[in-house]
């Protein structure tokens, strides 16, 4: 019988049962021999009822319970504490895993297969699909730009034509290899770092390497790799492991950009090249104004929290608590049954959500106080024929001239009780022309003010002062 490198699993998960008991699941069904693989599940706190349900499977998976929610980097300094608690030689490997992934039938013995076959290779990681959408690439690898402070994800929302309209639990069983599916796409390839939503590392690399940075979320795996190639060692991408996981552009923006914004600066603190913290500040500062001007001053605050955490060496997790609060876009349609709403215009940056939306505006059309409704169009995209039903008069479309754009929308000011705006595609102009603004994204909604231009000024102020 074969030997096989000895895996220890870790897991972190928070509130996610159903995620992490299909990721479960997944790994069952692997081909890789359940003998040579520990599964280890840390559970930060979970109220969901996630640790009973890991308890109750009959498949001996291990489970720490911490009594707090301690972050991703929290989670995982907790499996890897516990697997350098093990004699040295209980496990050759250790595979970091995120809750909300779906994994491939090789995803292991890929990556086992590279790190058996090149010595010089002490992590290597799977590609990343999205969930939601099956054939997109999410990244392959990623190089970071240690003068900026930015990820460049390599082949990030690439598509794989042959994959279109199969689902994920399709695509897990059949042989698949994304190096024959794209050109100049080597079957792995060296990277400045691998997401830990799939992470396959030397277990006595990551014992001389430590534990992670106390980031809480965000940016801790970023740091570990750039340590690990420091030591010397490299880190590599396979394209014959794969995963699927929540694509980023389907998670709203929120508290989560004050880690994003506050642990770069200490990335880069260890890692980036002169004056990197510098420009990175002010690339900060400039979007706590960008979102000012959207009129989310909650999430332009967090970025100025960051920017003086930063300064004020402040690591770990931070009580973010903010302004406005979301609603389930099922429940839109109170808002909308507002008397006082008359007048709603809605962007074509909506169209994708139009489906949850043409439902709650047909049931709020039934009312005598039912808005009229006006739709705008792009100038690059002038149909939209999901929102065309809402529409009580024929689109707008807007100009091509970047000044003629500016123009139309500063002529609608005021004509507008309230202007829609998708959270994935905002506009920045259109937060000014309603008197409220909504946010919307597949999920959910909020409604805030239109913005001021002395809380710009503040905020820009602010921003510099931090």
């Amino acid at each position: 019988m074969k030997n096989y490198p000895k895996v220890l699993v870790i897991i972190v998960t928070w509130n996610k049962k159903d995620y992490v008991i299909n990721l479960l699941d997944s790994l069952l069904d692997m081909d890789y021999p359940k003998e040579a693989m520990e599964i280890l599940v840390v559970d930060n706190a979970s109220t969901d009822g996630t640790a009973e349900a890991i308890k109750a499977r009959k498949d001996n998976i291990n489970i720490i319970c911490n009594r707090e929610n301690l972050g991703g980097t929290g989670g995982f300094n907790t499996g890897l504490s516990w697997a350098f608690s093990q004699p040295a030689e209980k496990y050759d490997y250790l595979w970091l895993l995120d809750n909300d992934v779906l994994v491939h039938k090789h995803a292991l013995s890929a990556l086992v297969q590279i790190l058996s076959k090149h010595s010089d290779v002490a992590v290597a990681g799977s590609t990343m699909m999205q969930l939601d959408y099956p054939w997109k690439i999410n990244e392959m690898g990623a190089g970071v730009d240690l003068e900026h402070g930015r990820l460049k994800l390599n082949r990030h929302f690439q598509e794989i034509d042959s994959w279109k309209n199969i689902p994920v639990e399709r695509l897990r069983s059949q042989d698949i290899d994304i190096s024959l599916q794209l050109d100049n796409c080597p079957k792995w390839m060296k990277v400045d770092y691998v997401a830990a939503a799939s992470l396959l590392i030397r277990s006595h690399v990551a014992r001389k390497a430590g534990l992670w940075e106390d980031y809480f979320l965000h940016f801790d795996d970023v740091e570990w790799c750039l340590r690990i190639a420091k030591m010397g060692e490299k880190v590599v991408v396979s394209a014959q492991s794969i995963i699927w996981h929540l694509s980023a552009f389907s998670k709203v923006p929120s508290w989560v950009l004050y880690y994003d914004n506050r642990n770069v600066l200490y990335l880069l603190e260890k890692h980036g090249t002169p004056g990197s913290i510098s420009k990175t500040r002010r690339w900060i500062q400039m979007k706590s104004l960008y979102y000012a001007v959207l009129g989310k001053f909650d999430l332009s605050k967090l970025h100025i929290e960051a920017l003086r955490d930063y300064r004020l060496r402040v690591m770990g997790k931070k009580n973010i608590q903010l302004d406005e609060g979301y609603g389930k876009l099922n429940e839109i349609e109170k808002t909308l049954s507002d008397p006082s709403i008359k007048q709603v215009l809605i962007p074509w940056t909506l169209e994708d959500s139009a489906p949850a939306l043409l439902q709650a505006f047909r049931r709020v059309a039934n009312n005598k106080s039912a808005p009229n409704i006006d739709v705008l169009l792009s100038p690059y995209l002038q149909t939209a024929p999901r929102l065309a039903e809402l529409a009580t008069a024929d689109p707008m479309v807007l100009p091509k001239n970047r000044v003629l754009r500016l123009i139309k929308y500063f002529l609608l000011r005021g004509r507008y009780d309230l202007v829609l705006q998708s959270d994935y595609q905002p506009v920045p102009a259109l937060s000014w022309v309603g008197g409220k603004v909504l946010f919307t994204n597949n999920e959910y909604f909020s409604i805030r003010d239109r913005p001021r231009i002395s809380q710009v000024f503040k905020t820009l102020w602010e921003a510099i002062r931090s």
